[in-house]
C-alpha cells in the first residue's frame, strides 16, 4: 500500500497516496504504455486473452461502485466494490491488461453519488459485458492480439457480448448456462410468408417453427448427435491433487445471434465432464475443430485457460496490493488499478528475462 511504501522509505504517507488522489499525471496513458509493451515484448501465436472479474468487500458506501451484489471473493451477495479485467496469457508470461470498475445502475444513476466519487459525465452505467468489449476494443488499438478469447458464463450468456467479439474478428471459447439456446442442425430460415390479415404480422426473416431453439443441457440428453457419442478423455494440466481429466463431446451448433436471433455462421459446442466429479461445463467457441486449423485439444486448452489466470489475480492481490485501496473517488481507484498492473508488468517482464 502506499503507506507501506511511504514508511519503507520514510516518507510522509501522505504524499503517495496525493500522487493517487489529486496530482495531474495521465493514469491511461500508463495502462496504454503497458498494452504496447505487451504487444512489442511478448507476443505470441498462441496467447489467450481472459475476460473475468473480482470482488473486493467493503463496507459503507463511500468508495465508488461499492454496494450489494454479487462477490466472487466471498461466494455470496456482499457489499463490495466489482472491477471487470482483462488479462493476457502466453507460455512463460501472463499479466491483467485493464480493469475497470463496475458501476451498479443505482450509482451511475445517483448524481449525490455521482459527485461524492468524482464519476466523470462521461461514464454511464454499462453491464459488465459492455465493459468487458470495450476494454477488448482499446487492446486491439493498442496492438494486442490473442489467439483467443475466454470468459465464464456470466460473459458467455450475453449474446450481444458475443455478437461484439465476432464483429471485431475475434475467436472466443466461451463457457455458456446449461440454458444457452441454439441448434446442432441449422435450422430453415423463412424469409417471407403468407400475409396474415388478422392478428399481428410476422416478422421476416425468422426461423421456422417446426424446428426451434434447444437449451444445451437438453442437447446433451436427447440429441442423437450427442447421444452416439461415447466421451473422450482429455488431460488438462496437472495440479498438486494429481492430473486434472475432463471427458469431452461436441458438435457442430449454431447459436442465436443478432437482434432477430438467427443462425448466423457454424459454431461449437463442447460439452466436458469431469471424470472425478462429474460436473458438466458447456463452452460454445466461433470456430469448429479441423474446419479452420484449430484442434478440439486446443479449443478445451483456450477454455480452461480462464481458471490458470486466476493465478494471475492472485498475485496481482495477495503480493501487489491490487485490492488495497486507499481512495474512494473514480479515478483515484483506476489509478490505482494501473499502478498495480504496471508493477506487476514489471514482475513478469523480470521473470521472463532470467
Amino acid at each position: 500500500t502506499a503507506e507501506a511504501i511511504a514508511l519503507r522509505f520514510r516518507k510522509a504517507p501522505r504524499t503517495l497516496q496525493r500522487f493517487l488522489e489529486s496530482i495531474k499525471w495521465d493514469e491511461e496513458k500508463l495502462r496504454d504504455r503497458c498494452q504496447e509493451i505487451v504487444a512489442r515484448d511478448h507476443a505470441h501465436p498462441e496467447a489467450v486473452g481472459v475476460v473475468d472479474e473480482s470482488g473486493v468487500a467493503k463496507s459503507g458506501t463511500e468508495t465508488v461502485g461499492v454496494g450489494r451484489q454479487y462477490c466472487g471473493n466471498t461466494g455470496k451477495v456482499d457489499n463490495c466494490m466489482v472491477g471487470v479485467h482483462i488479462s493476457y496469457a502466453a507460455p512463460g508470461f501472463q499479466c491483467v491488461l485493464d480493469s475497470t470498475v463496475y458501476l451498479p445502475e443505482d450509482c451511475a444513476n445517483d448524481p449525490e453519488r455521482r459527485k461524492k466519487n468524482y464519476i466523470p459525465d462521461d461514464v454511464e452505467f454499462l453491464t459488465k459485458p459492455q465493459i468487458a468489449l470495450v476494454q477488448i476494443e482499446h487492446a486491439i488499438a493498442n496492438g494486442i492480439y490473442v489467439a483467443a478469447w475466454a470468459c465464464d458464463e456470466l460473459y458467455g450468456r450475453d449474446g450481444k457480448f458475443l455478437d461484439g467479439l465476432e464483429q471485431l474478428n475475434q475467436t472466443f471459447v466461451a463457457e455458456v448456462p446449461v440454458n444457452f439456446h441454439g441448434w446442432v442442425q441449422k435450422p430453415q430460415i423463412l424469409r417471407s410468408g403468407p400475409k396474415n390479415k388478422r392478428g399481428k404480422p410476422k416478422k421476416y426473416p425468422r426461423v421456422a417453427r417446426r424446428r426451434p431453439s434447444s437449451e444445451v443441457r437438453n442437447l446433451l440428453t436427447y440429441s442423437p448427435v450427442f447421444q452416439e457419442q461415447s466421451w473422450q478423455k482429455y488431460h488438462i494440466k496437472d495440479t498438486n491433487k494429481g492430473p486434472q481429466v475432463w471427458e469431452v463431446k461436441w458438435s457442430v451448433f449454431w447459436r442465436k445471434e443478432g437482434e432477430n436471433d438467427l443462425p448466423v455462421r457454424r459454431h461449437c459446442l463442447m460439452v466436458a465432464r469431469n471424470v472425478l466429479t462429474e460436473e458438466i461445463k458447456y463452452f460454445v467457441a466461433n470456430v469448429v475443430p479441423w474446419e479452420t486449423g484449430v484442434t478440439l485439444r486446443w479449443l478445451l486448452s483456450v477454455a480452461f485457460r480462464r481458471c490458470s489466470v486466476e493465478e494471475c489475480f492472485r498475485e496481482a492481490k495477495e503480493e501487489l496490493g491490487m485490492d488495497h485501496f486507499e481512495a474512494r473517488g473514480w479515478r483515484c481507484v483506476h489509478r490505482h488499478y494501473y499502478v498495480a498492473q504496471s508493477s506487476q508488468l514489471f514482475c513478469a517482464c523480470a521473470v521472463s528475462y532470467t
